[in-house]
């Protein structure tokens, strides 16, 4: 049986401080094991395609009403989807919807130079290939060597590249990789450039500076959406100290990307958590230091609700704009909690 008090009793007690009790007690019953979600990976298949295959294989699904290519499965086992063609060829992509959001978002536009800062292992990259129609450049980056390699693999599955060729000889690939990719043949032209890298962000981002038209910095967190109670392999690494060490490891991506975003460039930063430190206060002191930034509305996804954006949080104001813009995911038993925000270099 499901019973919150199987989650960190000091993770429970700061929800209720940031959300107060009423809402808390929606939240709780939410640290469970989600539906499977998927999306239509467009770069190999069309909407039409997916559904008559699922049709004809006694699937059952729900759309997702703020994104036509996301649906729910309701009636049978993530296994029994995975053993589908459409999935085995690359057609479709499990993806939690809220992972779906960020690259949203982002509205990357074809033609644009793009950075997905930490991509692995790759549901927002390919997301954003799609979305870009495969015109433009696009770099993916994430520097833990078993997450990088996995980042490679499903850009090659799904269609992204046809493969991906390493620069610079083969200790220097593993070490700092160096990754170009060769194009797919239903791409193959010259408007469309994508390359994989294995760096620290801010070994990367010295190398393109003002270069970015957008940047998404799916940010590592602590992750605390995807706690399932009862499940302690999903929240036992988790203490206060963990929020900070993750909020001082955002604060460094935020600031290297922020420096290779051209003026004028959009950059959206995302979490999965809910610590206000690694939310609303990183943005706040973000702005604060930068003081060439603005946070822009977030204008679609009318249809999701949203939890309050905390104002105050152990006696640290938050910036009223990043009250009114910012946002946050109230989760359900079909998406999971996620902060968003969205900001424009002037």
């Amino acid at each position: 049986m499901y019973h919150s008090k199987q989650l960190p009793e000091k993770f429970l007690e700061r929800l209720t401080e940031m959300f107060g009790v009423s809402l808390f007690r929606e939240i709780e019953k939410t640290f469970v094991e989600r539906c499977t979600t998927f999306r239509i990976n467009t770069v190999k298949s069309k909407k039409e395609t997916v559904i008559a295959a699922l049709n004809q294989n006694g699937f059952k699904f729900e759309r997702v009403s703020w994104y036509k290519d996301a649906f729910i499965l309701k009636n049978k086992s993530k296994r029994e989807l995975t053993d589908l063609n459409i999935y085995n060829e690359g057609k479709i992509y499990i993806q939690s919807l809220a992972s779906i959001i960020p690259p949203l978002v982002l509205d990357p536009q074809p033609g644009e130079k793009v950075l997905d800062l930490t991509a692995a292992p790759g549901s927002k990259t390919s997301q954003i290939a799609a979305l870009m129609h495969q015109e433009g450049e696009l770099v993916a980056n994430d520097n833990n060597k078993i997450r990088f390699f996995k980042l490679k693999h499903n850009m090659e599955a799904l269609g992204v590249v046809c493969h991906c060729e390493e620069r610079g000889t083969s200790d220097e690939a593993i070490q700092n990789g160096r990754w170009i990719a060769t194009l797919p043949s239903v791409a193959r032209n010259d408007s469309w450039r994508f390359s994989l890298r294995m760096e620290y962000g801010s070994s990367l981002c010295r190398e393109f500076p003002l270069y970015f038209d957008r940047v998404l910095l799916d940010a590592p967190c602590s992750a605390e959406a995807r706690f399932i109670a009862g499940e302690p392999k999903t929240h036992g690494y988790w203490k206060e100290q963990k929020i900070k060490e993750m909020a001082y490891k955002q604060w460094g991506l935020l600031l290297a990307a922020w420096s290779a975003l051209k003026f004028g460039g959009i950059l959206v930063y995302s979490t999965c958590t809910f610590a206000p430190e690694e939310n609303e206060l990183q943005i706040t002191k973000f702005l604060e230091r930068v003081n060439d930034g603005e946070i822009l509305d977030i204008k679609i996804l009318k249809d999701i609700r949203r939890l309050p954006i905390v104002k105050i949080w152990k006696n640290k104001a938050v910036n009223s704009e990043v009250v009114k813009k910012a946002m946050r995911i109230m989760p359900t038993k079909d998406i999971e909690g996620f902060f968003v925000c969205k900001l424009r270099k002037l």
